[in-house]
């Protein structure tokens, strides 16, 4: 943002009530009880404090789909935690037409409707005020000509009373608000459970069946072996990608750990926010902040040093669950005691998933059938621990 616009940020943030009161927690809030700040605002700052964090997704979401990138470009200024200052590099960016893009993982992306200043004022101050009236029987409560005469009071009025004493705006909502914490914090938890991440269908007209379809047909065309293991391990990113997202997202490939020592085919970063994958931790208390996943191009059956491979990738913190996708089983009752083997030993959490799978997943996922992807994930994890 433009000088003139960060002066203007900046100093109505330094006068606000709200920041002096302690009203404000999180940087969202800015847009509730700070003049010259709305989404656009909001959008921008929070932008350039998680701008290092986005030039990491970028860059592995262009090594992910080899979109090319130019080295050696100034980033702009990002906020580092660590030295608490603000901070510029040159680096690896997205440069389209001569101007940097940065990639933003949709599912960090929700539509800006409902936190705003006047959902706030008119469905819960107002309704709070309008309650006042009529448990006090103050001056604007009415009755209704019937037979019942029932009270009432309209926000019109309360409205008007109000902006006789001061003008209705940012900072006669942070005075509100100072004086009823409980109607701010009502108003944010009614909010957040409003606010989802955007759907696949908010930000592309692909037809989802024929989408489904031509992953399905991709699949079956490649071929077995280290001639198709690079477009395999990425058409698998793909199809996971669309069956499991919102609960899965953020792919990135070869993930190095161990200080490069060893490396992940994909890890997927859980924020299940309900279903199978967050009933892993929640319900079965299996480690699963990220979700590990190895893909194997074999024209054979997976057997058990494929999956000692995947399992010493895990750790508490990083996760112990992780998904195996291979091309087929030829005894997969076999394959599914193996992995079942390693979850009783407490090893941790791996599903076999082969390219017959995934066809019924993609099916599912075609019909809008999200109930069906996670009965059968759930039935693949009981045939696991219940074997």
């Amino acid at each position: 943002m433009g000088p003139s616009d960060a002066d203007r940020i900046f100093k109505s943030l330094r006068e606000s009530r709200a920041l002096k009161t302690g009203i404000m927690e999180d940087i969202e809030d800015f847009r509730i009880f700070v003049d010259n700040v709305d989404k656009d605002k909001m959008s921008d700052m929070t932008e350039n404090i998680i701008k290092k964090q986005l030039i990491r997704y970028t860059q592995a979401q262009c090594d992910l789909w080899n979109i090319p990138i130019i080295d050696g470009v100034p980033s702009g200024y990002y906020w580092e935690r660590f030295s608490n200052t603000w901070e510029n590099q040159y680096t690896r960016m997205l440069v389209i037409r001569d101007r940097k893009v940065l990639l933003v993982p949709k599912r960090i992306v929700s539509f800006s409707k409902e936190y705003t200043p006047p959902k706030y004022l008119q469905r819960f101050v107002l309704n709070f005020l309008q309650n006042e009236q009529l448990r006090l029987n103050g001056p604007l409560v009415q009755r209704r000509k019937n037979k019942a005469k029932a009270k009432y009071v309209t926000k019109k009025s309360v409205k008007e009373k109000e902006e006789e004493q001061q003008p209705i705006n940012k900072n006669w909502l942070a005075k509100f608000t100072e004086k009823h914490p409980e109607i701010f914090k009502n108003f944010r938890q009614n909010t957040r459970s409003k606010i989802h991440p955007v759907l696949n269908s908010d930000i592309s007209f692909e037809n989802i069946f024929d989408l489904c379809t031509f992953l399905e047909n991709r699949l079956k065309q490649i071929p077995f072996g280290g001639e198709g293991a690079t477009i395999y391990h990425r058409t698998i990113v793909g199809i996971m990608e669309l069956l499991f997202y919102p609960h899965l997202c953020a792919p990135t490939i070869e993930q190095e750990i161990h200080e490069g020592r060893k490396r992940i085919d994909i890890v997927f970063d859980n924020c299940a926010e309900s279903g199978f994958f967050f009933r892993l931790c929640n319900t079965y208390d299996i480690p699963s902040r990220f979700i590990i996943v190895e893909c194997k191009n074999y024209s054979r059956d997976v057997a058990n040093p494929e999956l000692d491979q995947i399992g010493g990738r895990f750790s508490p913190n990083r996760g112990k669950m992780g998904i195996i996708t291979c091309r087929t089983a030829n005894d997969m009752h076999t394959f599914i005691s193996r992995c079942s083997d390693t979850y009783r030993d407490s090893r941790g959490l791996i599903i076999p998933l082969v390219d017959d799978d995934f066809y019924t997943l993609l099916h599912y996922k075609a019909e809008g059938n999200e109930l069906g992807i996670d009965n059968y994930m759930q039935k693949r994890f009981h045939d696991i621990a219940l074997v």
